[in-house]
């Protein structure tokens, strides 16, 4: 798959349990027919880490 670049894109793959057509973004999936969902490190890119996300409330405590 070619790199893209800018925010998630949506992209489908058939169920590894059900074979259900599914959709998820950058490559994680979610089955919601059977609940199968792949492991989070399968997906395109690297997820955003915690301290990115702008909109995180501060440290708890």
């Amino acid at each position: 798959m070619a790199e893209t670049t800018g925010g998630p894109q949506i992209t489908q793959a058939e169920c590894q349990q059900c074979g259900t057509l599914i959709a998820g973004l950058d490559g994680r999936y979610s089955c919601g027919l059977c609940g199968w969902v792949n492991h989070h490190s399968e997906g395109h890119r690297p997820l955003p880490r915690a301290e990115d996300d702008s909109d995180a409330a501060g440290p708890l405590g």
